[in-house]
């Protein structure tokens, strides 16, 4: 395989790039006024509109060039098939297929796989509507009232984030909660004001290996114990579970009926549309939960179909590409101007973050490129408070996504006026910048003498020159959920398949994990090892120290 970096679109967009070193954004836009209207695209309910981007027509021209240098269409295509390009685990990537109706057909292996996942969704249904009608009784024969999902990772972080963002189409029993971290504050927090006789729990976790999620799903068994109710009962009435491990899950004691499939073809930061996300169809309903499928499932049609210059995952994955690699962009800013996608930043840490946080390509060899870009975010006006003076006037370069929704669903009209009026502002503004011309009229205009404005003049420039896109939600439905964290899916594999790593493993956090049982020993039996280094042995023997 070709080293991106050696092909000749390549060249041609390093070329590119020192013909636009000294181009201004305020300037690419008002040379090409036309492209307000070309460079916005509408899929469902989301407009994008990435006018606000240090690129041209030439550069869209030599990206594209690069994504077929790249054979990007031909992976979008083996993706789709069920290909196993997940090539160090010899997998099929197909989250997609959870997202298809009765009429997709998805396959690995030659095997059509919707029945079994229109089967499982059926069973989804089925525990849904049992637990939100009152119908599902404890082993006290109360009904459950409280619903808490255990799970790390993938796991956890979809399904916390989208039970956060539909918050508007939550009812009030089950009420769903979730527990993540092996630190045993958060599920103390979480079970102290719950009944044990009105709790289920989903284990979920595809290996149900995972430490932390073993850890807690043993915590909550011995709560439920403790009030008195007996363990068959415990186990038969207060538990579900999401694996792939049937021998683990039988062994923990979670009866066949209470057991929801996941497939080794969907990877766990890809699985909140499985029964993975069967604590978002509790909270929102079974129909709510089928709509924001239908939601992904139109982005899904639209990056697998639409042609290359009206791709819109696609397009964005290319800019991503040409912060990262030819202007030297290291993060990637992820602004939600709405309070429900507060947590869309951390999902989308680890589903940018461990996708491509890769240093070798798909057959091995060390990459001399940059690859996946430091997510980070904050929801706006929160982060104009925080670290927009860095995005302003610091040193580094921060392309950012500004996320709205246009019809809110409360009913202050006058609070979303102003967080709409805010991030517009904000997204022009760091486009704009202000030159130093304008500032010393701005600073004239308040009064100023000639001294305090030479003084002051400096602190107040904006270099501008910050790109951004702006992605519109009509209102922030299932359905438009659904597309928004589908739209960033398939954006994540365009930039993978163009730096030519795999997107579908997670090597990478395995290694702290397998020091850390070692220690978790030394700490239990009170002798240290001799493999540690002798910073580390210091800590191990300051936290074995007895402390009043």
């Amino acid at each position: 395989m070709t080293p991106v970096d050696q092909l000749p679109a390549w060249k041609a967009l390093e070329t590119h790039r020192d013909q636009m070193k000294n181009r201004h954004l305020r300037a690419l836009c008002t040379d090409d006024p036309g492209r307000a209207d070309r460079w916005r695209t509408r899929v469902g309910h989301l407009e994008v509109d990435y006018t606000k981007h240090r690129a041209t027509e030439d550069t869209f021209h030599h990206l594209f060039a690069l994504a077929e240098q790249t054979d990007v269409p031909a992976q979008i295509a083996r993706l789709f098939a069920g290909a196993r390009i997940n090539t160090t685990e010899q997998r099929a990537v197909l989250h997609m297929a959870l997202r298809g109706d009765a009429h997709s057909v998805f396959r690995v292996d030659g095997e059509d796989v919707m029945p079994q996942i229109m089967a499982t969704r059926a069973r989804m249904r089925q525990a849904c509507e049992t637990l939100r009608a009152g119908a599902w009784l404890g082993a006290a024969g109360e009904p459950v009232t409280d619903v808490v999902n255990i799970g790390i990772g993938g796991s956890d972080l979809g399904p916390f984030m989208a039970c956060e963002a539909l918050q508007p189409y939550l009812t009030d029993t089950p009420r769903v909660h979730f527990v993540s971290n092996i630190d045993g504050a958060q599920i103390s927090r979480v079970l102290a004001p719950l009944d044990p006789r009105r709790t289920l729990f989903i284990v979920n976790s595809k290996s149900f290996g995972t430490l932390e999620t073993k850890a807690n799903a043993d915590t909550a068994k011995h709560w439920l114990q403790q009030s008195g109710l007996p363990l068959d009962a415990v186990m038969s009435r207060h538990f579900l579970a999401v694996s792939a491990n049937q021998a683990a899950l039988s062994a923990f004691g979670i009866p066949e009926e209470h057991r929801f499939p996941i497939w080794d073809w969907v990877g766990g930061r890809y699985s909140l549309w499985s029964a993975t996300g069967l604590a978002i169809a509790i909270a929102i309903g079974m129909d709510g939960f089928e709509s924001m499928l239908a939601g992904a499932r139109l982005m899904d049609e639209h990056f697998r179909h639409a042609p290359m210059i009206d791709n819109l995952p696609l397009r964005l994955g290319l800019l991503g590409v040409w912060y990262a690699d030819f202007l030297g962009a290291a993060s990637q800013a992820v602004l939600p101007y709405d309070d429900r996608l507060r947590s869309l930043p951390s999902y989308l840490q680890q589903a940018d973050m461990e996708s491509n946080g890769k240093r070798v390509t798909r057959d091995g060899q060390a990459v001399t490129w940059a690859t996946g870009p430091i997510v980070w975010g904050a929801p706006g006006t929160n982060g104009q408070h925080a670290f927009f003076q860095l995005m302003h006037q610091g040193t580094h370069l921060i392309p950012a996504d500004f996320i709205g929704c246009i019809r809110p669903h409360h009913p202050h009209t006058r609070h979303h006026r102003a967080l709409i009026a805010n991030m517009l502002a904000q997204s022009e503004a760091l486009m704009h910048g202000r030159t130093e011309a304008e500032t010393r009229a701005a600073l004239a205009a308040r009064g100023l003498d000639e001294s305090r404005i030479d003084a002051l003049t400096p602190h107040n420039v904006f270099p501008g020159n910050q790109p951004s896109t702006t992605i519109l939600l009509d209102a922030l439905t299932p359905e438009a959920l659904g597309s928004l964290i589908a739209l960033y899916e398939h954006r994540i594999f365009t930039q993978g398949a163009i730096w030519g790593i795999n997107s579908f493993d997670q090597w990478g956090v395995e290694l702290g994990k397998i020091m850390a049982q070692t220690v978790i020993g030394e700490l239990e039996s009170g002798q240290i090892g001799a493999s540690h280094d002798p910073w580390s042995a210091a800590l191990l023997t300051t936290c074995l120290a007895p402390t009043d």
